[in-house]
């Protein structure tokens, strides 16, 4: 708001020196002493003698009437309103507005005074994403960087209070003028608030990680005996209920399932006279960690495949890896006596009775019906799968034999049935079109070209497929990796023993450490390789939401952000199987998207927001810069009649009174034109002093 100043002139007498003052002054004091000597002597000009030095001296000082025409500039005055987090609570942002349309209308009155506005926003991609809270003050130091000291009239505030850069003292403003406070709200407001003290950034798989937090109700200070119902959630499903002393900390011990991203939801029920819920609410999100994956590799014959596994497997730290390779079967027995023999005996029953359940993985390479797994050890590992066990079967020619594998209880969970034909010659592996959409063939390096860019197999065991989902093939649509769940578990069969080819290189090789390890997590029942997911994240103020799934098309995905308002988002598709969509996320604190029976959360802003340690409306923060400036402090809540009056007032005069603010009327102005008159020009000065000097010697020759 730019207010029109009307031009003025003043006028002034300056003096303009022809010699520098401290020649001028020398000749002063000479002249001074020759007539103070003259005056001693008794000269009768002296008089006269003195008006010649003064006119002299006039002179060489240049006495000049300046002519200013004059441009008054206004004063500024800032208005800084304050759209955080905390003014979206109840119906502040309808009193603000209020509050700030009064002034303005007050202002529009007020001649000389040029307003700024400035807004300070907070959600995602404000101040208070970064934990800082409302940053009023650097909002208001740029509003004003380009308008000098000088001219500045005043700031006036309309908010909460809850302003978290508030300067130590007005020194710090880089302006003197008067800082004014409109706080919007009630006093002795009452709120609940959940706060985060300590929280795990990750965790051991299937071990106990702590959690510690502490609910607050503000407001209600020297009440005590209070408690409050918490509930936790993890991914979405409830993991603990609890009651919880108010004001006091709680530590309680939580269970990560699996590897990965854990999202964990704090959840704290309202208290009474509740603000908002926006504070009542945290996530934390743990990265489970798989302390040891044990893995039993069992091969039925030496092949070149098996140091292809072994490597593979040993190759990850993280890896616990039993692997026995059945070298001399029953079949095999020639009389050799067994203290004679090198080699270890088969401890199946300790693996396959006494520990099977520890195992995470239990992989079949090559194995076949030999006599060395009793059929009932197999149908322990059946049971094993049922009961969340994952086994990878990796066939090679016996599993077309009569001693197949898949001749004994493991029938039950394998989702492939040997045709009993084995198929010769090289072929390229093929990645089906469900094999596109899964997340364990999807996006292979080499696997979106036709045909494949990477090397030949050259065997396949014949198969049909019974159920489960068949992701690479062979010529011919032959069944060549498959995927099933069974009961609680899953399993997973490559059809052909030639996967070693591939880490050896051969005609360039192929992605086996990445379809291998892909495989392994999606067997491991890891969340980021489920088939049909869910996952949501937040990037600057934009959410992000995708979906895989094996289905030919999504429906619309419901978010609901912090405040409860619900959106409808329409997925696009990005690839097969996948769709995605992205919206503004403008809020500070926890988005929920749904979709059918899948669940994502995930979190705008620091974990514990400073905007949200308090929300009550309060003077306290801005009082001490307020009273040291001079300015005043108006509570405007629902009554609009409550916001003051504003005057104008000379430096040094009050600038706040009970009902109206005051502005700092600098009258600062520009400079426009300038208009100089000579009072004393050379020729007339001249002449009074050539007519002094003659006067002086007409008096003295007498």
């Amino acid at each position: 708001m730019q207010p029109v100043m009307s031009p003025a002139a003043s006028w002034d007498i300056v003096f303009e020196p022809s010699l520098p003052l401290s020649l001028i002054l020398a000749l002063g004091l000479i002249g001074a002493a020759v007539i103070a000597y003259s005056a001693w002597r008794g000269a009768r000009g002296t008089p006269w003698r003195t008006a010649a030095l003064a006119v002299t001296l006039a002179a060489l000082l240049n006495p000049t009437m300046r002519q200013e025409d004059r441009q008054a500039v206004p004063d500024v005055a800032a208005i800084v309103v304050d759209k955080s987090e905390s003014m979206e609570i109840g119906d502040r942002p309808k009193e603000a507005q209020a509050a700030l349309a009064r002034i303005e209308a007050s202002l529009k009155n007020t001649p000389g005074i040029e307003t700024r506005i400035v807004t300070v926003e907070g959600g995602a991609g404000g101040a208070s994403e970064s934990g800082e809270g409302t940053q009023a003050f650097a909002a208001l130091e740029q509003a004003l960087a380009d308008v000098p000291r000088e001219r500045v009239a005043g700031a006036i505030f309309i908010t909460d209070g809850e302003i978290h850069d508030v300067p130590k003292n007005a020194g710090a403003l880089g302006f003197d003028a008067p800082v004014h406070g409109l706080i919007v709200g009630r006093k002795n407001e009452k709120d609940r608030r959940l706060t985060v003290i300590e929280a795990p950034r990750f965790g051991i798989v299937d071990e106990p990680v702590k959690l510690t937090f502490r609910v607050d109700d503000t407001g209600t200070e020297g009440a005590t005996g209070a408690t409050a119902a918490v509930t936790i959630a993890i991914d979405g499903k409830e993991a603990l209920k609890t009651d919880v002393a108010v004001g006091e900390k709680k530590q309680v011990s939580l269970s990560l399932s699996h590897g990965g991203p854990n999202v964990i939801e704090i959840d704290v029920g309202p208290g009474p006279g509740e603000l908002t819920l926006l504070n009542n609410r945290a996530v934390v999100v743990a990265n489970g960690i798989r302390d040891r994956l044990r893995v039993l590799l069992v091969s039925g014959e030496p092949h070149p495949g098996e140091r292809t596994w072994r490597n593979l497997l040993k190759a990850d730290p993280s890896v616990d890896l039993v692997h026995f390779t059945i070298l001399r079967p029953p079949e095999k027995q020639d009389g050799t006596p067994i203290n004679e023999l090198s080699l270890i005996a088969f401890p199946t029953r300790e693996l396959f009775v006494d520990k099977l359940s520890e195992f995470d993985l239990i992989i079949f390479d090559r194995y076949k019906r030999q006599g060395v797994l009793p059929l009932e050890y197999l149908s322990n590992v059946a049971q094993y799968v049922e009961n969340g066990g994952a086994v990878l079967n990796a066939a090679g020619p016996a599993f077309a034999s009569p001693f197949s594998i898949y001749r004994t209880p493991l029938a039950a969970v394998l989702p492939a049935q040997p045709t009993g034909d084995i198929t010769l010659g090289g072929f390229r592996p093929h990645v089906t079109e469900t094999g596109h959409k899964h997340p364990v063939t999807a996006d292979l390096p080499g696997g979106d070209a036709t045909p494949e860019q990477w090397g030949r197999w050259f065997r396949v065991v014949d198969s049909t497929v019974d159920r489960g989902e068949v992701v690479m093939d062979a010529p011919g649509g032959k069944p060549l990796m498959v995927l099933d769940r069974a009961g609680k578990g899953r399993v997973a069969q490559v059809m052909s023993d030639q996967l070693w080819l591939w880490s050896r290189g051969y005609e360039g090789g192929g992605p086996q450490a990445e379809l291998l390890r892909r495989l392994a997590h999606w067997l491991m029942k890891e969340p980021d390789l489920e088939e049909e997911n869910l996952a949501a994240t937040i990037a600057g103020s934009t959410l992000t939401v995708k979906r895989r799934t094996m289905a030919d098309e999504t429906p619309d995905a419901e978010v609901t952000a912090p405040s409860g308002k619900k959106t409808t988002l329409k997925l696009e598709k990005t690839a097969p199987g996948r769709y995605e969509a992205r919206m503004a996320a403008n809020e500070l604190g926890l988005y929920r998207v749904a979709q059918g029976d899948l669940n994502a959360v995930t979190a705008s802003g620091p974990l514990n927001p400073r905007e949200f340690a308090d929300v009550r409306a309060t003077e306290k923060l801005l009082k001490p810069v307020a009273a040291e400036t001079g300015g005043g402090l108006y509570w405007v809540g629902e009554n609009a009649e409550d916001t003051p009056d504003i005057r104008t007032v000379r430096p040094g005069h009050d600038a706040a009174g009970d009902n109206w603010l005051g502005l700092k009327r600098n009258e600062q102005y520009l400079v426009r034109a300038v208009h100089q008159v000579p009072l004393l020009s050379g020729p007339l000065a001249l002449l009074l002093i050539l007519g002094t000097l003659a006067l002086a010697w007409r008096r003295e020759g007498r």
